[in-house]
């Protein structure tokens, strides 16, 4: 019944296999992937034909992690996977960013690739047997495809490079980076790092380049034995040649127009030029072919310009930062903000200090863990000059907050240092080219206004290129026109002692590693320089909190008082809250942290917690409240919630008929710890202290005495 095709090789120890004609047959391509015990099912599906009118490539990835592949159910009411998750976000864009520049510019047919987790082995992530299966899946399709590419994990462990790190292994890594790319070249790295040196990194990309030969060679073989007969391109259509001609005459107006620095006024000349390109040509041709040719004809101006003069659209030369200007302490009501501008782009960052009640809990395949540092990008349409929807996030704020969140996390400081939760909110609200590195400045800069103490302030920047043939130029903080007309976007973040995080998108087949280290060079000066344009705002964090940010006090009690704070159903600790206002957060271990917006709140709090952890001492004094009276004396409360027994002949000097002629239920009295009886109980003294001022009176009478002698 089935007809299987089967690859199987060692891949760095771990075996991976690839198999297709069993599972999924009705999809163009199908390919089951295994990496280890990791599987992932990958199919790839393309319409026939292109709808009319439609002028770009409708190219959907959707990674899904069924909780099934890890032998849990589903949390929530409807027990069944619903919205993607933040992580199967990021998978998608992460196979999307490679594959997507390898499909011709004529090909428009609508086409899905599914990438579904069936099982994991806890040690192999599934992102990376994702990837591999969707490029197989498109290259046995017929779906035109200039493919296939494979990509690898490297981490950075005990200074060696180690080829798909374990999830336990990545714990030591000082780096996470994927990349992807084909036998040629790199197409996309991603990358989180502690501070590594650009030789690091550019050696992490080239390890994984060469890991990857193997992979692409074995899904070229199993292609070989099975891959569909590949589908026409449709031809050139006749008029191009004649609608080029009538543009060719238009040159040097949009040469023109692109010289213009400001972008509102660029945008409105370059527009005004397509328009009478447009009634130049007439409606005689198909819309979509002339927006096409025109755009093809923008993209060859700009780009002939700047690799023959070195001249870019707003004038800098091609290293060049545009202006900067940092300003710290923003907004007066937040913990902390900052706003960043770089040239046309702007970001408006805020930070929130917030306790561990607020971590953000991830429930993913591998268990369950909680987070303290959250960044939230938002991208609202006013910020180009646009009207559209705000709701919530898309793919692309949630990738490029994620790029920021991880250029700024290895600086952040543990929890042991700094025991609140962090979260950072930028608003965009101006963009010309690389928000999300802006977010990186502002966010650096908002951390150390709220107090957070960086190891060093973090910056970052957005690198392009331009490449015909053999001739090349890297830009450095490009413009948006310089990223959709160029070759490259290649984001570089870290501090003045290394990378923390770099990303890279390739719009061409691949690059070389010349020009990838001389990308990472030019990065590193313009990083020093914006660092410095951002220490004349902040240099450090700030010693003082903000007023209104919570104060955290941490305290370490015994492991078996924790059930005294809590009390009978949480009665104790939900009492100390509501009459204090503070929160309070206990650990296994017996930490506990009183977190509380104003100082006497918290001091009242930790008072509280104090008592109750307390043991009372021989000969101390101490405040309490009569809880009952009895025929023999009464019983005081104190020092939190325990009691002692005052006896009745220490109640007062003299004899006492009875206990509630001294003391009543209520009655606040103080009492000195007089010793403990067998079973541990305190007996406690009234008439050794005086009622008044608290004064110890048998300590009083002892002086005398020693006095009198």
């Amino acid at each position: 019944m089935f007809k299987i095709f089967r690859k199987e090789l060692d891949w760095g120890g771990t075996p991976l296999v690839l198999e297709s004609g069993k599972v999924a047959r009705q999809a163009d391509g199908a390919v089951m992937v295994t990496l280890g015990e990791t599987t992932v099912l990958c199919t790839a599906v393309a319409a026939q034909q292109a709808k009319p009118g439609q002028d770009f490539f409708p190219l959907t990835v959707n990674y899904q992690e069924k909780a099934f592949a890890a032998g849990k159910i589903p949390g929530g009411f409807f027990k069944r996977e619903g919205r993607p998750s933040e992580n199967e976000t990021l998978v998608c864009r992460l196979i999307d960013r490679p594959i997507r520049p390898l499909f011709p510019k004529s090909f428009k047919c609508e086409t899905q690739v599914i990438c579904t987790v069936l099982a994991h082995d806890m040690e192999n992530n599934p992102d990376i047997a994702a990837m591999i299966g969707a490029s197989a899946a498109l290259t046995l399709s017929g779906v035109p495809f200039f493919g296939p590419i494979a990509g690898a994990r490297i981490g950075w462990i005990n200074d060696e490079y180690v080829l798909n790190p374990t999830v336990e292994q990545m714990e030591d890594s000082d780096l996470d980076l994927v990349m992807a790319g084909t036998l040629e070249g790199v197409l996309m790295v991603e990358s989180e790092a502690q501070e590594l040196s650009e030789e690091i990194m550019l050696g992490a990309v080239n390890f994984g380049h060469d890991a990857i030969k193997p992979v692409i060679e074995a899904i070229i073989d199993i292609a070989e034995s099975c891959a569909k007969e590949p589908r026409d391109l449709p031809e050139e259509p006749a008029e191009t040649a004649t609608i080029s001609d009538i543009l060719k005459g238009f040159e040097g107006a949009f040469e023109a127009a692109y010289k213009i620095a400001d972008k509102a006024e660029r945008q409105a000349a370059v527009g005004a030029v397509r328009s009478e390109a447009k009634e130049k040509i007439g409606d005689e041709y198909d819309a979509v072919l002339v927006g096409g040719l025109i755009k093809g004809l923008e993209a060859d101006v700009v780009r002939g310009a700047i690799l023959k003069t070195g001249v870019r659209i707003d004038g800098r030369d091609t290293k060049t930062v545009r202006a900067i200007v940092s300003e710290a302490g923003f907004l007066p009501r937040a913990h902390g903000s900052a706003l960043f501008t770089r040239g046309e782009t702007q970001a408006m960052v805020v930070a929130t200090l917030g306790t561990g009640q607020d971590e953000q809990i991830i429930d993913s395949l591998v268990g369950e863990g909680r987070s303290n540092f959250m960044l939230h990008y938002n991208f609202p349409p006013y910020s180009v000059g646009e009207a559209g929807r705000v709701g919530s996030p898309g793919r692309r704020e949630i990738g490029h907050g994620k790029l920021a969140w991880r250029a700024i996390r290895p600086l952040m400081p543990t929890k042991e240092e700094f025991p609140y939760t962090v979260r950072l909110v930028s608003e965009i609200t101006e963009s010309n080219g690389s928000s999300s590195m802006a977010t990186v400045c502002g966010g650096s800069l908002a951390l150390m206004d709220s107090g957070v103490p960086l190891a060093r302030p973090v910056a970052g920047i957005a690198m392009g290129l331009i490449k015909e043939g053999d001739d090349f130029a890297v830009l450095s903080d490009i413009l948006g026109d310089e990223d959709h007309l160029g070759d490259m976007d290649f984001k570089v973040a870290g501090s003045d002692a290394g990378i923390t995080s770099l990303q890279m998108d390739i719009k061409i087949t691949s690059i070389t590693p010349e020009i990838m280290q001389i990308a990472l060079d030019q990065a590193r000066d313009g990083r020093i320089h914006i660092l410095g344009e951002m220490s004349k705002a902040l240099t450090a964090a700030r010693e003082v909190l903000a007023d209104s940010a919570p104060k955290i006090t941490t305290l370490n009690i015994p492991v078996d008082k924790i059930r005294d704070i809590i009390g009978p159903g949480g009665k104790i600790i939900r009492e100390i809250c509501e009459t204090t206002g503070a929160k309070i957060d206990i650990e296994d271990d017996g930490t506990v942290k009183v977190a509380a917006v104003t100082g006497a709140s918290g001091e009242a709090a930790v008072a509280r917690i104090r008592d109750i952890v307390a043991e009372p001492e021989l000969g101390v004094i101490y405040d309490g409240k009569v809880v009952k009276t009895v025929d023999f004396g009464a019983f005081v409360n104190f020092l939190g919630a325990k009691d002692g027994l005052v006896h009745i002949s220490e109640l007062q000097n003299g004899r006492t008929e009875k206990t509630i002629d001294i003391c009543k239920e209520g009655d606040i009295v103080k009492v000195k710890v007089i010793g403990f009886d067998d079973r541990g109980k305190v007996k406690l003294s009234m008439k050794r202290v005086d009622q008044e001022t608290g004064a110890d009176l048998e300590a009083a009478e002892i002086d005398a005495e020693a006095d009198a002698e």
